[in-house]
């Protein structure tokens, strides 16, 4: 009897904590999120001509980009995709927007002018692709590095020094990206066997020459996209070329730490 008693006592206190209890929240519509990153606080309008060949919807989804994820976005330029990755990591994440020095030859004063628009959770890195000294170790879940890293081997007037080493920017990412952080690598295709020097010449980069350069540093190979493939683009003339400029070939790949 007594131990009757009991199993009803108890089975009573479970059905009474079902019952009081809270559901689980339901799962996050990260499509819903990345299309509505469209609207997104600092986009301009010149911004609405270039997403037809930028796809960042489907960019963000090949990500998986993630609410509070801390992001660092090397070479933003002017920051095209800036307010997408703030839009969707929110206030819990955190964006480093960089650019090398050279950069601010690009428009007037120290700041893209797009900056002053973008949410807090916004913070400009002006440095080297191998000098993010003011990203912590181990800090980063995601790195960007969209139609950039040619730009290793290629030296503007107001930098002879070039925007970075290669080896040594690679290391710069592996140090900074947490333990299972990715880099996400899209850039111009260069023909197999093309030198690095190529990045400066046609501004395109064999993608081997990335891989090598990601594995060394101790990344490994994650997956990999076509959404930017052009097979009718032979890789060799310059991508500022107007027959060529915004339909180029372009690799488009995720490294994982």
């Amino acid at each position: 009897m007594k131990l009757t008693t009991l199993l009803t006592a108890a089975s009573a206190l479970a059905v009474a904590a079902c019952a009081t209890s809270e559901p689980p929240p339901p799962p996050i519509d990260y499509q819903a999120v990345y299309t509505a990153a469209l609207t997104s606080q600092g986009r301009l309008e010149a911004d609405l001509e270039r997403d037809t060949i930028r796809k960042p919807v489907e960019t963000l989804s090949f990500m998986e980009l993630k609410i509070g994820d801390t992001v660092v976005e090397m070479e933003a330029g002017g920051g095209y995709f800036t307010p997408f990755l703030a839009s969707v990591v929110g206030p819990e994440g955190q964006v480093y927007m960089q650019n090398p020095a050279a950069f601010a030859s690009f428009w007037e004063g120290d700041l893209p002018p797009r900056f002053t628009s973008l949410p807090a959770n916004v913070t400009y890195l002006e440095s080297d692709f191998d000098a993010m000294r003011d990203v912590p170790s181990g800090s980063v879940d995601v790195v960007t590095w969209f139609q950039g890293p040619h730009e290793l081997w290629y030296t503007p007037d107001n930098a002879p020094d070039g925007l970075g080493d290669p080896s040594g920017s690679f290391a710069e990412i592996y140090r900074i990206l947490a333990p299972g952080g990715r880099l996400y690598v899209i850039d111009h295709v260069a023909p197999a066997g093309a030198p690095p020097s190529t990045g400066g010449d046609t501004h395109r980069i064999d993608p081997n020459i990335i891989y090598e350069m990601a594995t060394s540093a101790g990344l490994r190979l994650g997956e990999s996209s076509d959404l930017f493939a052009n097979p009718l683009d032979n890789g060799t003339t310059n991508v500022f070329a107007p027959n060529i400029r915004g339909n180029t070939d372009q690799f488009f790949v995720e490294y994982v730490k």
